[in-house]
């Protein structure tokens, strides 16, 4: 990433879509169209493994199993699994996501697709048997699903002791009454995959490259933790001895209690860190470049015992990342990563990893909306955003500023030149004209959106949180095409 480049955030639910979120479908790549248009060439999207019950596609059952919620059911009738005319509209003009509405609309037409991709087997089958070879954790997952079915829980340690026990070898149970649905699961990720491949062709096609994204840890209710136990702190019944989070803070005097287990890295160094290697090795074949999400955890964590309500009880433990960002570098041939290192309390060995693998860090102007911040100078190896999905909108956090901020950011820019009317296009502007390499803009302050555009607010439990999306094109391509002749002067 040494060239000057333009980026955008944009979660893949929140494009327009027909059938209630964003998704593989033809309004996708009418999206690629526009803003490849305008000069943009990278599109970073948030995780699209399946999500769990919060919807936040940080919590997901699997670090590599697709959501089948992306699945375009229009591109299945293109596939001859479905008739046009069966096909009706969900939500089309709704600028939210109702995930239970949108997966039980789907799963209707996902279900009569199986059934014909099952007597046309023939024309897939050179196609899915690629893909079943492939995907090495496909089984692991078909088995996971299948079972958290079976018991109406994805929580494995309360499964009975032949289902929870599985990879230990004895397979007792007798599955030849589910192997349809086993294979219906399977049928679902190679759709969900064969998607995936044909929008990220298509983007290349346009110039567009696509940044996924990797949290650094995995939920305890997956297919992950539960195939691979020994990879992670958990006792004999499989549950957490420790769970991952952030020590109190400004912001939170109890810290942040994530939950989610801690690895064993004892036991990952015996292994030549595997689980490491796979999960990148994956995210590489499906993406141009990977941001991995609290990358500062490579340096150290915070540990927090199971059985603590808060995360005010804790220890700061080193972590191997010199020798797990190796095994990837080594593993993944031409691995673009970028690395999420927000935050007040990171370390300087974080920078070291970083600087040592040559990955760019970030930089969010929301953070620095200080004059005296905005004249210090960016630095050219980072990725810089004008906000994040964690964070308010820039206009949102411009209306809850004092009059007094307001005039001071306004002179500050107008004395640059940039004398826009809106404040979310003065920062977008100033952004480009930065000496960061890249700079990637959300949709959302390209569009000049307020509140109702968040898309998450940290420490909470909300149908707004990972909801909000594009209704439709009506206004996003001409704010899109405004920025085409900033991106042009800035040379990017």
């Amino acid at each position: 990433m040494k060239k000057r480049q333009t980026g955008i955030l944009c979660p893949l639910f929140s494009t327009p879509g027909n059938q209630g979120i964003g998704d593989f479908g033809a309004k996708t790549k009418m999206f690629v169209d526009v803003i490849a248009d305008a000069g943009y060439k990278v599109w970073q999207i948030l995780p699209i493994q399946y999500a769990g019950k919060t919807h936040s596609p940080y919590q997901t059952y699997s670090s590599f199993a697709g959501d089948p919620i992306y699945i375009n059911i229009d591109r299945l009738c293109e596939e001859g699994l479905l008739t046009q005319s069966s096909i009706v509209n969900c939500n089309k003009f709704k600028n939210r996501v109702e995930y239970d509405k949108v997966r039980e609309f789907k799963e209707v037409y996902f279900r009569r697709a199986f059934r014909v991709f099952k007597k046309q087997f023939d024309t897939f089958k050179e196609t899915y048997e690629a893909f079943e070879k492939e995907a090495f954790w496909l089984n692991d997952w078909a088995y996971f699903y299948l079972f958290s079915t079976i018991h109406h829980t994805t929580h494995w340690s309360d499964w009975n002791e032949a289902y929870r026990d599985w990879f230990k070898g004895e397979h007792s149970v007798d599955l030849r009454e589910y192997e349809d649905e086993l294979f219906y699961i399977k049928f679902l990720q190679f759709m969900f995959y064969r998607q995936l491949d044909e929008l990220r062709d298509y983007a290349h096609k346009k110039g567009i490259s696509i940044m996924g994204d990797v949290p650094f840890y995995v939920d305890l209710e997956s297919a992950d933790v539960w195939s691979d136990r020994d990879d992670f702190m958990l006792d004999e019944q499989g549950n957490p001895q420790f769970v991952a989070g952030c020590p109190p803070d400004y912001f939170s005097e109890d810290g942040q209690r994530w939950g989610m287990p801690t690895y064993n890295f004892d036991h990952m160094h015996k292994n030549n860190f595997l689980f490491w290697v796979k999960r990148m090795r994956w995210m590489h074949r499906c993406f141009d470049i990977i941001r991995i999400d609290h990358f500062r955890a490579f340096a150290n964590y915070w540990r927090i015992p199971a059985d603590s309500e808060t995360a005010r009880i804790g220890a700061w433990i080193d972590a191997p990342g010199e020798e797990i960002l190796n095994r990837i570098r080594q593993e993944c041939s031409g691995i673009q990563l970028v690395a999420e290192d927000l935050g007040g309390d990171i370390v300087q060995r974080v920078y070291d990893l970083e600087t040592e693998f040559d990955i760019p860090g970030m930089e969010v102007m929301l953070f620095q909306m200080e004059t005296k911040l905005l004249r210090k100078p960016i630095r050219e190896n980072v990725v810089l955003y004008s906000g994040t999905h964690d964070n308010a909108t820039i206009n949102e956090a411009y209306s809850h500023y004092t009059n007094n901020h307001r005039i001071s950011l306004r002179r500050f820019f107008k004395k640059r030149g940039y004398t826009h009317r809106k404040f979310n296009d003065m920062v977008c502007h100033f952004l480009l004209d930065s000496e960061a390499n890249l700079v990637i803009l959300p949709v959302w302050d390209i569009c000049g959106y307020k509140q109702e555009a968040r898309i998450n607010v940290p420490s909470t439990l909300s149908d707004q949180n990972w909801s909000w999306k594009l209704k439709d094109f009506k206004t996003f391509p001409e704010e899109i095409e405004k920025t085409k002749e900033w991106i042009k002067n800035a040379n990017r």
